[in-house]
This record gives C-alpha cells, sequence and structure tokens, in this order.
C-alpha cells in the first residue's frame, strides 16, 4: 500500500475545500444535511466534520456513543468546542440540560441554527473561548477543517497552516467565572489545543464534576499549548480517581496519570477522548 504524506493529504485537503465552496457559490455559507440525529448545517468547504455528515450522515458515533452511555435524563453537561452541535444535539435529548462554548464565530452561527432548526430548548450556547484568563486571544480560522480552528500555536507547523487560516480575536475567559454557580456531571472538551488553558481556569468546575471526556493530541500539547504530558495531567490529576482510555481499552489508577500519558505523549499516541472519573 502506497503511504501519501500527511503534507501532501493536507494540501490536497484545501484544494478540495477550496473547490467545493467555488461549486457551493459565493453566497454559500452552510449545507443542510440529514444527519442520523436531525438536521444539520454544515459549511460547504469543511473537509472532515462537514465532509463526512454529507457523504455518510454521521461523524464521531463511537464517540457520541460512548458519551451517551455517561449521562442519563437527570445530567448536566458542558460541551467546551460544540463545533456546529454533533455531539451536544443528540446528548442534549438524553439528558436534562447541555450547556456548550464555541469559540469560533463562522461556526457559533451555525451551531445556533442548528439547536433552532433541532428545538433543542435544553441547550444553552456561548461564543467565547474557554482560557485561564479574560484576554482577547488570537486565534486561526481554518477554512478546510473549521474544527481544527484553534489559538495561535507556540510553533510553526504545517498542519495548522497548510490551508492559510485567517487569524482573528475572540474573546476568552476563565470558565469558572463563566459559570460560579453550576456543576455538571459531565464535561467534554475538545479544543485543538487549548485544553491545557480551559483546565487551569476550571479548577471549581473539575472538582464539582463526576467525569470528564477530553481529547488527548501531543502535538497540540507540544506545539500549540507548549507543554508537556505532565503539565497537562497536573491540571485534571487533583479531581479524578481513575482514568480509562477508549484506544487501549484501558483503564488506569490515579498513581498511573503521570506514567501512562507520558508514555502516550512520548510515543505519540492519540485520544478522540480520555475519560477520567470519580469513584
Amino acid at each position: 500500500m502506497k503511504i501519501v504524506p500527511l503534507n501532501l493529504k493536507l494540501m490536497l485537503a484545501a484544494k478540495l475545500s477550496a473547490l467545493r465552496r467555488r461549486i457551493a457559490g459565493a453566497r454559500t455559507r452552510a449545507l443542510l444535511v440529514e444527519s442520523e440525529h436531525g438536521l444539520l448545517l454544515v459549511e460547504p468547504g469543511d473537509m472532515q466534520v462537514g465532509r463526512k455528515l454529507i457523504s455518510t450522515g454521521a461523524y464521531s458515533m463511537t464517540e457520541l456513543k460512548r458519551l451517551i452511555g455517561l449521562v442519563d435524563h437527570q445530567s448536566d453537561v458542558l460541551v467546551v468546542g460544540g463545533h456546529v452541535g454533533t455531539l451536544a444535539i443528540p446528548l442534549a435529548a438524553q439528558c436534562r440540560s447541555v450547556t456548550v462554548v464555541e469559540a469560533n464565530p463562522q461556526t457559533f452561527r451555525l451551531l445556533e441554527l442548528n439547536l433552532l432548526i433541532n428545538r433543542r430548548a435544553n441547550v444553552r450556547a456561548l461564543n467565547i473561548a474557554a482560557s485561564d484568563k479574560r484576554e482577547q486571544l488570537r486565534f486561526l480560522v481554518s477554512s478546510a477543517n473549521s474544527g481544527g480552528s484553534k489559538r495561535l500555536p507556540v510553533e510553526r507547523d504545517y498542519r495548522y497552516l497548510y490551508d492559510s487560516p485567517e487569524a482573528i480575536t475572540v474573546p476568552a475567559a476563565p470558565l469558572d467565572e463563566l459559570f460560579p454557580d453550576s456543576t455538571f456531571d459531565l464535561i467534554v472538551m475538545d479544543i485543538e489545543g487549548s485544553e491545557y488553558f480551559a483546565l487551569k481556569g476550571m479548577p471549581s468546575l473539575l472538582s464539582r464534576a463526576h467525569i470528564l471526556a477530553i481529547e488527548f493530541l501531543p502535538h497540540h500539547l507540544a506545539k500549540v499549548a507548549g507543554i508537556s504530558a505532565a503539565e497537562f495531567v497536573d491540571q485534571i490529576h487533583p479531581f479524578f480517581d481513575e482514568l480509562t482510555i477508549p484506544s487501549k481499552n484501558l483503564t488506569v489508577a490515579k498513581s498511573e496519570f503521570h506514567a501512562t500519558l507520558n508514555d502516550m505523549f512520548n510515543r505519540n499516541e492519540t485520544d478522540e477522548g480520555l475519560v477520567f472519573r470519580k469513584v
């Protein structure tokens, strides 16, 4: 089997994204998709979430099934990095309430519309970035992968720049300040390298949460946030007792958090949603 270099794949994705936008037309801002969990508006040139929804009607179903198994109809959920609602909307049908934080203003417009289309009255959404302080955050808006939009990385890398993302400024704040009196049974976080800063700004929320499901990408930790695996784990370790790594079908105790994730970091092993629990 011929292996295509990552940079070539990304270059082709950028070209295909531009072509899809031209075909859709200059005034087309979104396409309406009939997904497995309702109607969803997606960006025409999105080569990740949007492309998969258009072609299959589903996205990240394994992760969604796992998250649904963690809630019940009395659960309150916080989704940090909600994108267009592919997780938040189906989760809202299974729990009491969902709160969504989304930094990308273009994506947030579609999220709001998708909530209206699907009549999810138990979902509230905020267009703000999660961070460790109040700030105006430099942010890259990806045209080929809107879900890959992120804070300005500390290190330049072709994976973050291949589609010439627009650099904008977005408001950011600690989640403890935004939700000082809230308790969330489940917190879901996927914010493309900003996880460390969000975690630093939410110790009170983490102390009250029962479960944290969070993406783990070593290159995001190193090249976007500029931190080690240990620094990442330090923000989580005080609040949870066990860790499940779905990609490895492995559960470890609190005493093994640092060693296990440091090993994954060194091997460049990823997971779409580590699950930390209180027991």
